[in-house]
């Protein structure tokens, strides 16, 4: 008999590709021959994949600016996705935890209240948004839960040393890749004409949300080092600021005159947009100085995309230097810009990187893949 698992994600795809991440999930389990039931919002599309099913209770809940509202209409989705989900018995919920707040706490006592199993995939260990995560509410849910997933050793690592460890413990499953999900724009004229870049340049992508942690001021400061020797280099960002304040990196683009190798796209980037930013770019530049896991470096790859990142221990788990990508020390300008200059002194290698960092995103991290381990995963709590 299969097993039923209702994965339970009110984000979907409200100003992400978070969506990608909750449908390939979806179909690696239903391919390892499990029963599975998505619940999320109604701003985020059926993938209509055979053996999910797919309900969107969560209603408008991104809509207006009142919390309470918004409070209120994410408890009636919870309410009814999670009877529903024990009426078409489902023994097993899943959650995508990003921090932890009482709208958290209600879905977890909800959930055991109506005997179900609690599991809970932690993005962000240690919560970016709110820095005292590690308070009681999130002990005594991680404690209480049944199984805790995090992406890799690092976060498994992390999370070791500040929380409880349920009675399950923690399993690592990868993030996988978004190839399934992408069309992948080979015209790359066609994409730059969009973008209005020039074809002639050496295009650098920064892409994400612009928050501290990624680092961005670390890459303009590299940018002057890079462009005295390759002055056809062009840094294009793309993604609106979060948390954050963009003059602090546009003082640096005028201090060292650097407006005309800059394109600034700092807003939110249409789903229908993104392929060609990266269609556009010739290395995609991640110059993170914390992060637990990158939906974005998992995105470059898949877009087929060479990837220099810093060498936080999360990154270099998947990145090795001159192998699947290349990697400068984090925080250090100076290592950053030496990078940069070996990189676009030799674009053979630089193809040759892309090639390998494509054939492994094609593979280790493949949904099917992941499926069968998170369906192994279920199982030691049943």
């Amino acid at each position: 008999m299969k097993e039923k698992v209702a994965i339970i994600d009110s984000l979907g795809a409200h100003g992400s590709s978070h969506h990608f991440y909750l449908y390939g999930q979806s179909r690696g389990l239903a391919d390892s021959n499990v029963d599975v039931t998505l619940y999320t919002n109604n701003v985020t599309q059926n993938p209509n994949y055979k053996g999910v099913r797919f309900f969107t209770f969560y209603k408008n809940i991104f809509k207006g600016k009142s919390r309470i509202l918004a409070g209120i209409k994410y408890i009636f989705g919870s309410i009814l996705s999670l009877l529903h989900a024990k009426f078409s018995g489902v023994k097993i919920c899943h959650f995508h935890l990003f921090h932890i707040n009482i709208l958290v706490l209600f879905d977890f006592v909800l959930t055991k209240i109506l005997k179900m199993k609690v599991v809970y995939t932690i993005h962000d260990v240690v919560s970016f948004k709110n820095k005292k995560s590690n308070n009681m509410w999130s002990n005594w849910i991680y404690k209480k839960s049944d199984k805790i997933l995090t992406h890799n050793s690092f976060s498994k690592k992390i999370f070791d040393n500040y929380y409880p460890i349920p009675k399950h413990g923690v399993d690592i499953i990868p993030h996988g890749n978004y190839i399934p999900f992408l069309n992948i724009q080979r015209d790359k004229d066609k994409s730059r004409d969009r973008l209005s870049i020039p074809k002639d340049r050496t295009v650098l992508l920064f892409f994400g949300m612009i928050k501290k942690v990624k680092g961005l001021e670390i890459l303009l400061e590299a940018l002057k080092d890079v462009v005295q020797k390759n002055p056809d280099v062009l840094l294009l960002i793309g993604g609106r600021i979060w948390e954050n304040d963009f003059s602090i990196y546009q003082e640096t683009i005028d201090k060292n005159n650097l407006s005309e190798f800059c394109l600034i796209h700092n807003k939110f980037i249409p789903h229908e947009d993104v392929e060609h930013y990266y269609s556009s770019s010739d290395l995609v530049v991640l110059p993170y100085k914390r992060i637990y896991q990158s939906g974005v470096l998992m995105m470059s790859l898949s877009y087929e995309k060479a990837v220099l990142v810093s060498d936080l221990e999360p990154l270099t788990e998947l990145v090795k230097d001159n192998d699947t990508g290349f990697v400068f020390k984090s925080e250090d300008h100076d290592s950053l810009s030496t990078k940069l200059n070996l990189i676009l002194s030799d674009k053979d290698n630089l193809e040759k990187i892309r090639k390998r960092g494509l054939e492994l995103v094609k593979t280790k991290y493949d949904w099917l893949e992941i499926g069968k381990q998170l369906k192994k995963s279920y199982e030691s709590i049943l």
